[in-house]
């Protein structure tokens, strides 16, 4: 049947199984819009207060459910509002598929009235994106940027659409969704018998994980692994809740915020497995000494990261579910007791935050989150102080449970990947957004969205009044000259939160900000919660950049 490119358009997100996108109308893209509007009954659009908030969104979304993320911009300014949130996906392996409209293909090149050549600039934080010429090639180009999103390790894939394509007329045959195959069975037998082999030989053994073991029943395996090798187990901030954070076998996060037992047992094992990450500079903070005692044995998808960042012993390219299924006929059960011994003794030392009655603990507040939200609650952060503690507190029991920017730490992402996931789990779902006064500054316009299409996130606010994390950088190595961290803003959330349409509490004390919560998740309604702590609270341990275990900072 011959249909515009617009026609074209809708018809395929249909097809691929789109139900719900995210975006901000512009003029390069109001054909693509018409035609939205006459599909509304099979797509709900969800138009952001901004196209960086679309953009999130769609993560969160993606984040939230492991589908693909759709988000839409008008060509010009609205494309390159898109490029954080896109830089954001890519960096966490997320994914999305973005498109922008443009100019008219006689315009591009010209300079014309919001043209950019978005293509260029998004380059360098996707897995591939494209430009539509001609409108015959729309609909491939739509299925392709689905599959490529979906294949191998995740990511952004942006189509960029200029408007003459969009009302140009073309034959549409219609295909089959995208199913994302099974991950690929190619692997090298005798590289993950080695591994095994390793694995049961060692002594002081640990388990390294990360975001690579959320994908098609990774969790699954990795559970089976550790448990028959009697193996301890530490993670990456993007793993939270793949183990159960009361399995005994989770000695928690590693790292530059990571507990003092995780790091030192890395510090002190013989080998360390690292599945599904690829040790980022703030888990690998010296790379020459990391795991300096250790075999490393590194399992991942992208062979690009095998000794990228620290030089690995012994290497296995593949899905991580795979080669876990493939590993476990050849490990042994094992008891390493001496080392669980060890392990204990440094777990009864390690560092425990105190509670206090006469002022608000972030530890506190996220214990009263986990409490009153349930189990079954996602909790979503914008990056700092708050994003530490919340990975360090939430005791985390599924996956997919924990929403944050990780890769590229951005501030300003949680509002819209909270009402993006809020979107995507329905509403019965509590969706917490955990936040700093310094990161709620850059999303906070976010709130009319969830008043205008009724998305019941709660936002707890962590207000410091200040920048609290890169305070605490200049409180400890910069010889407490606040530069600029101190922004002196005199922002009443609950005169803001009016003023958008939703409720906004004030909290001093513990029972205050229990009350309210409890309040907010029964109203199911959009509700800020400002809780008020001191400004020199500080997020610890704490292992400088560059440093290593006997650098942490305890205090």
């Amino acid at each position: 049947m011959m249909l515009t490119g617009a026609q074209i358009f809708v018809r395929v997100l249909i097809e691929q199984g789109v139900d719900t996108m995210f975006g901000y109308p512009g003029g390069s893209v109001l054909n693509l819009y018409d035609e939205l509007y006459k599909a509304q009954d099979q797509i709900t659009h969800i138009m952001t207060a901004h196209e960086q908030g679309a953009a999130h969104a769609a993560d969160g979304y993606a984040r939230a459910t492991g589908r693909t993320g759709v988000v839409l911009a008008t060509s010009g300014p609205g494309a390159t509002n898109l490029v954080t949130g896109i830089a954001t996906a890519y960096m966490d392996s997320v994914p999305m598929v973005a498109f922008t409209g443009n100019v008219g293909t006689n315009l591009i090149g010209k300079d014309s009235f919001q043209e950019v050549y978005i293509t260029g600039i998004t380059m360098p934080i996707t897995k591939h994106n494209f430009v539509v010429r001609h409108v015959e090639e729309l609909a491939d180009t739509m299925r392709e940027a689905f599959r490529i999103a979906q294949t191998g390790r995740k990511g952004p894939v942006l189509v960029d659409i200029p408007k003459d394509v969009t009302s140009a007329r073309a034959e549409y045959t219609p295909a089959p969704a995208f199913r994302p195959a099974p991950p690929s069975t190619e692997y090298d037998p005798i590289a993950v018998r080695q591994a095994a082999e390793i694995i049961n030989r060692a002594k002081r053994p640990i388990i390294y994980f990360g975001g690579g073991t959320h994908t098609n029943g990774g969790r699954t395996y990795l559970q089976e692994l550790i448990h028959k090798a009697d193996i301890p187990a530490t993670h990456t901030l993007m793993a939270a809740g793949v183990l159960s954070y009361g399995d005994p076998m989770n000695l928690g996060i590693l790292g530059m915020h990571g507990n003092f037992t995780s790091n030192k047992a890395v510090d002190e094992a013989d080998v360390v497995v690292a599945i599904g990450t690829r040790f980022s500079d703030r888990v690998a903070l010296n790379t020459k000494s990391f795991a300096h005692n250790a075999t490393i044995v590194q399992i991942d998808i992208d062979p690009a990261e095998v000794s990228k960042n620290v030089p690995v012993g012994h290497s296995v390219v593949g899905d991580a579910a795979v080669i876990l299924s493939a590993m476990l006929p050849y490990i042994q059960p094992a008891r390493h007791e001496e080392w669980w011994a060890q392990i204990h003794e440094w777990q009864a030392n390690d560092f425990h935050p105190q509670d206090h009655d006469d002022r608000m603990m972030p530890h506190q507040i996220i214990g009263t989150c986990c409490e009153l939200a349930g189990p079954d609650a996602v909790y979503v952060t914008d990056v700092g102080q708050h994003q530490m503690w919340a990975a360090q507190y939430i005791k985390h029991v599924k996956e997919r449970g924990f929403l944050t920017s990780g890769g590229l730490g951005t501030m300003g992402f949680g509002y819209g990947a909270a009402l993006g996931a809020q979107a995507a789990l329905g509403r019965e779902t509590p969706v917490v957004m955990m936040t700093g006064d310094g990161s709620f500054h850059m999303n906070m316009n976010e709130a009319c969205t969830a008043v205008s299409y009724n998305l019941p996130v709660v936002t707890v606010i962590f207000n410091n009044q200040v920048l609290g994390m890169v305070r605490q950088w200049q409180t400890a190595f910069y010889g407490k000259r606040y530069s600029s961290t101190d922004p002196h803003r005199q922002t009443n959330y609950v005169k803001v939160a009016e003023g958008f349409g939703l409720k906004g509490y004030h909290c001093e004390n513990l029972e205050q900000f229990k009350a309210a919560f409890a309040e907010a998740l029964a109203s199911h309604k959009p509700a800020w919660i400002e809780c008020v702590i001191n400004k020199d609270e500080k997020v610890l341990p704490m292992i400088p950049a560059g440093g290593t275990i006997e650098d942490m900072m305890m205090s």
